[in-house]
């Protein structure tokens, strides 16, 4: 006994460590030894006295801790008694403990909702033990407020951690063997099972609750009230169908309710009981009524008929309008919040021509309106909430031309309203944070888009307005800015011209915002008149800034410039735009710009403008080269452009002198560099008109000198043994970033020809040298190998190398040295980091990967040849590959995106084109190979998924071949290895079944997006395993309720039926087909089953 009390007071000790100290040490080591007392054997025992016993809130807190860990082990789980002690044990400790320190009730509650969920489907005697939620709840709603509050918030948590994926961060290895499909059993039977009752008891507490006249300054009673508006929109939150996993996804979503809960609705008493408690409580509280009416507004619409819907439509603007009658509590900014985006569901939910039915529609829409206008004008309050009025306003004026009500919606006269508040509260806004010095809106460009997109459709309706208004500011601010410009003392720091800039970057970026909005079946000839006013106004202020660039400029107009030329681009530039368009007639008239190539010269003026102006700003350069590069996508605009003597001037000067931004002097960092190859992807596809058919290769020539004389500092640096390093590495990354936005851009034959014999063989062993000289640094390494990965890459099959040309093989050669000589040295890195892994390794493999596959899968080597010749360049990459891939930890192949694609793409042609290399390999790295296939098959990646379905089809392809000859007795050449493989494979049975049980389970227990795929392997996996197959089936077909086995196995015999022992096509489709049926069946057959959630214990 003495012995226990020791232990508890040195785990008391350690839990104050852990919780109070700012040691880190102390902290660490107290961690550490805690870590090990939850691994314990005893340690269900001792966290039982710890809460008997122990004297401080942190030890009961460790406790409540550890005994979530013990039950949401998956080995060695606890026995479904000591489970049921547990949750008795927990609801009577905190009954007779309602004054617990908040955190540890908070975990003790957390604990009772995670034992539930797991527990969801246990039996005992015929009875689910853990179902009986509310009978657990009702002793503590009929004692004292503190025990109420608890019952409660035990509901709410509860709601929450059933809704919830991943119940807990802190025990995700409990989540990763309960995937998706356990969580939906049980989170649907909960909603049948359990739900509604408690919905309806926290609306029946709330209606008692707000029928007493409630004090909430008492600190309990105004607890009681929050936790049972949380339970109630914990409850209208619950992902009824499964469809939102994730939670940041729109916002705009309807809420599910099933029909079983239509009373709720339709009795009009429960929409009115929120909207009385908004009225009637404290603004700290209505925020949470308010989220709750949010979601009630979003109910589906099919829950009701034509008729019931227009009743709980009007009671929803009815309460709407008295909220906008007595604004007071919105003052709050949770408040606000929260009923913008109850406005917003107005229109996501219901149809323009059922709001005007309503009643008080005239009324309601003036209210929301002035609302809105009011909103906007005081843009400092709460600016994360404008976006759901814009919302609301963007849905409504998109829906005017197909309403069909006959009663008035009144937008023509509120929508202009909203637009003019907007664009003037914008150009008010600066001059107040000039003034205060305040966070400047423009800065933040994501919204300032997003909340442009939603100007540009409220903006076009009743655009003759929005564009007199446009041009009557534009013009002020414009006439005030040139009169500043040109008054002598002016400078560009200037608090006014600081002013007036800003108010044209506004203008700017709304009048390509609502130019943007232009669609092409809604508009007349008068509105691309005015757009043309726009358009001239705006081209004529940049002929006025572009003039002044040498002593000054404005970042963030540029930045506008930029996005008002992208808008007029999609537009009004490229293949399908009507050139008699009213606005280039107006073009015309005001700056004599007659047709698109004018318009074009005008593009690509200021392109060139910026670039030599704006080089070293790498926002502007971006932008402008983006630019540059989408008017070289056209087809018609790409060969005006090539026209232009400006375009001529940028393919014969592509110089630093030039473009400051091609320069190296100056530039710390490497990566500033990337936006030079897609200056280079434009400049080669407006270089290739003219290359035409390829027979201009002094054009080529000329074109690349500045390239070549790149190449030729690199050798020449590279030749001597002291060189300064940060300008070899400087001119190498520039000029491989250049030549990839080449090679991109040359998808055709003849002139990637030319740039390859540039290429090969005078500059590769320059490559070569980079990478091992740098193979350490990623800035120099990952432009170099994403370069040589372009240059393998047969894209529109480019690669085509005449019948006596040895280039494929020649090319496959650097291929290999490079591979081989970065993977070699990459792996003499030793112990990187866990946060710099990817950096400085784990991406450069991945690239590696791509080039590999790229040329693999490129049809223009014969790799028979290695063999034959004894060259080993194919051995050396395949054998570096290997040694690359057993480098990386599995979890690592799945964590990073890139590298799993990258990688399961490679193996997916290594299993299709050399399964021999395959078989030779060691059983080690075999069954790493394998494994990492069973890990991608359950991947969210798609693409990850599919290419494993085909790997692994490859495998069990070659794997059933093998073994009908090795049954035919008839000798290969490759006989040895094939055997080999046959061994290994004999030896572990339990991979190949494993992935059977693994690609049969996802097929029948979850959302399986790609069941063709799947479909594949699958017969090769039940012809190599039969026996096996045999056990699984029996297993799943005995863990259904004895009134479903029959029909499960049926299933199982329809999906057999006419099959035969062989993979021939026709064998493979007929099963596809079976199993797309069989799905469908057992799908059918295991809705109603709630066994089915514990069918795949073999599996797991």
């Amino acid at each position: 006994m003495a012995d226990h009390v020791q232990s508890l007071a040195q785990l008391e000790i350690l839990c104050k460590q852990l919780y109070e100290t700012t040691d880190s040490t102390t902290r660490l080591q107290a961690e550490k030894a805690l870590v090990e007392f939850t691994n314990n054997p005893d340690c269900l025992s001792k966290c039982q006295l710890l809460l008997e016993r122990g004297s401080s809130s942190y030890s009961q807190l460790l406790a409540a801790t550890c005994l979530s860990k013990l039950i949401s082990r998956t080995s060695n789980p606890l026995p479904l008694e000591h489970r049921v002690d547990i949750r008795n044990y927990v609801l009577n400790y905190l009954a007779t403990r309602p004054k617990l320190a908040a955190f540890v009730t908070q975990a003790l509650i957390q604990l009772y909702a995670r034992i539930t969920k797991l527990g969801w489907f246990d039996c005992q005697k015929e009875d689910y033990v853990f179902r009986n939620v509310i009978v657990d709840v009702t002793r503590f709603l009929q004692d004292s407020v503190e025990h109420c509050i608890i019952g409660v918030t035990i509901l709410s948590q509860l709601t929450n951690e059933i809704n919830q994926v991943s119940a807990s961060a802190f025990f995700s290895e409990a989540d990763t063997t309960h995937p998706l499909t356990k969580h939906r059993k049980i989170a649907s039977s909960f909603r049948d099972s359990s739900l509604f009752d408690i919905f309806t008891l926290s609306c029946n507490l709330l209606k008692q609750a707000s029928g007493k006249n409630l004090n909430l300054n008492d600190e309990s009673q105004h607890g009681l009230l929050m936790q049972l508006l949380k339970l109630s929109h914990n409850c209208l939150n619950f992902d009824f169908i499964g469809t939102s996993t994730d939670e940041s996804s729109d916002d705009l979503c309807t809420v599910q309710i099933p029909t079983s809960w239509r009373s709720a609705f339709l009795d009009s008493s429960t929409l009115q009981l929120f909207f009385d408690l908004y009225h009637s409580i404290p603004p700290s509280l209505s925020p949470l009524v308010l989220s709750c009416l949010v979601q009630i507004a979003s109910v589906r619409r099919s829950l009701f008929n034509n008729a019931e819907r227009a009743k709980f439509l009007s009671h929803l603007v009815d309460g709407v309008k008295r909220i906008l009658e007595n604004p007071q509590s919105l003052s709050d900014p949770n408040n606000y919040h929260e009923f913008c985006r109850l406005l917003a569901r107005l229109k996501s939910n219901y149809q323009l021509g059922e709001l005007v039915k309503v009643e008080n529609y005239p009324e309601v829409i003036r209210l929301i309106a002035n609302f809105t206008v009011t909103s906007l004008q005081h843009w400092e309050f709460a600016p994360n909430s404008v976006h759901y009025l814009l919302s609301l306003w963007q849905r409504l004026a998109a829906s005017v031309p197909y309403v069909k009500a006959t009663e008035p919606h009144l937008l023509e006269t509120y929508t202009p309203e909203v637009t003019k508040a907007y664009i003037t509260s914008r150009l008010e806004s600066v001059h107040i944070i000039l003034r205060d010095g305040l966070e400047d809106p423009l800065d933040d460009t994501g919204l300032v888009q997003q909340q442009l997109d939603q100007l540009s459709t409220i903006g076009r309706c009743e655009y003759e307005k929005t564009c007199a208004l446009l041009v009557q500011l534009f013009d002020q601010s414009a006439q005030s800015y040139q009169e500043l410009l040109q008054s002598s003392n002016a400078s560009a720091m200037d608090i006014a011209v600081q002013e007036g800039s800003g108010r044209l970057t506004w203008l700017v970026y709304i009048i390509g915002a609502v130019i943007g909005g232009r669609v092409s079946f809604a508009s007349t000839d008068e509105q691309d008149a005015m757009d043309g006013e726009l358009v001239c106004r705006v081209l004529q202020l940049m002929n006025l800034t572009d003039s002044r660039l040498a002593q000054a400029g404005n970042e963030k107009l540029e930045l506008a410039m930029l996005s008002f030329f992208e808008q007029f681009r999609k537009i009004y530039i490229g293949d399908q735009v009507q050139k008699s368009s009213k606005l280039y007639r107006r073009l015309s008239e005001v700056l004599g710009l007659n047709d698109e190539t004018m318009v074009l010269s005008v593009f690509i003026g200021k392109i060139i403008t910026n670039l030599k102006y704006w080089g070293r700003c790498e926002p502007i350069t971006s932008k402008t080269l983006q630019l540059l590069n989408d008017l070289s996508i056209g087809y018609s605009s790409v060969r005006k452009l090539v026209k232009l003597s400006a375009v001529q001037f940028m393919l014969n000067n592509h110089t630093s002198e030039h473009f400051s931004f091609l320069g190296i002097n100056n530039q710390s960092n490497l990566s500033d560099m990337r936006c030079r190859t897609t200056f280079y992807t434009a400049l080669g596809r407006l270089l290739m008109v003219d290359l035409g058919n390829g027979e201009d290769e002094d054009q080529f020539e000329q074109f690349m000198l500045p390239l070549t004389a790149a190449f030729e500092t690199v050798a020449q640096m590279f030749s001597t043994n002291t060189f300064n390093e940060q300008e070899a590495k400087s001119t190498l990354v520039g000029l491989v970033r250049d030549l990839r936005g080449i090679a991109f851009a040359f998808n055709a034959k003849t002139s990637f020809m030319m740039l390859f014999d540039w290429i090969y063989p005078a500059y590769m062993p320059i490559l070569q040298r980079a990478i091992e000289l740098w193979y350490h640094d990623p800035a120099c390494t990952t432009p170099v190998l994403k370069l040589m990965a372009e240059l393998v890459h047969n894209r529109s099959q480019r690669l085509q190398f005449d019948v006596s040309s040895p280039n494929g093989i020649l090319l496959f050669r650097e291929t290999s040295k490079i591979i081989t000589m970065y993977g070699n040295r990459i792996l003499t890195l030793g112990e990187v980091p866990k946060d710099q892994v990817y950096a400085l390794k784990l991406k450069g493999i991945s690239i590696c990967f791509s080039m590999l596959k790229a040329v693999l899968s490129g049809n223009y080597v014969n790799f028979g040849v290695f063999r034959l010749y004894g060259d080993d360049a194919l051995d050396n990459a395949l054998q570096t590959f290997i040694k690359l891939l057993l480098s990386i930890p599995h979890s690592d192949l799945l964590d990073y995106p890139k590298l799993s694609q990258s990688y399961y793409s490679l193996l997916e042609v290594l299993t299709q084109d050399h399964m021999n290399f395959i078989a030779s390999l060691e059983p080690h790295v075999i069954m790493y190979i394998l494994s990492s296939i069973s890990e991608g098959l359950a991947a969210l990646d798609t693409m990850v998924c599919t290419g494993c379905c085909s790997s692994l089809d490859h495998i069990v392809t070659y794997l059933f071949k093998q073994l009908s000859r090795s049954t035919k007795k008839r000798s290969t050449p490759m006989a040895q290895e094939s055997d080999r493989f046959l061994h290994i494979m004999q030896q572990h049975p339990e991979m190949i079944q494993q992935m059977l049980s693994t690609v049969l389970n996802i097929i029948i227990f979850e959302d399986c997006r790609n069941q063709w795929s799947m479909s594949r392997p699958l017969l090769g996996l039940i012809l190599l395993n039969e026996k096996y197959f045999a056990d699984l089936r029996n297993s799943i077909v005995n863990s259904q309720p004895p009134e479903k086995q029959q029909a499960m196995h049926l299933c199982f015999e329809n999906l057999m039926e006419g099959i035969e022992r062989n993979l021939l096509t026709k064998n493979r489709d007929r099963f596809t087909q079976n199993l797309s049926v069989f799905r469908r069946e057992v799908n059918d057959s295991m809705k109603n089953s709630t066994y089915g959630v514990n069918s795949n214990d073999m599996m797991s």
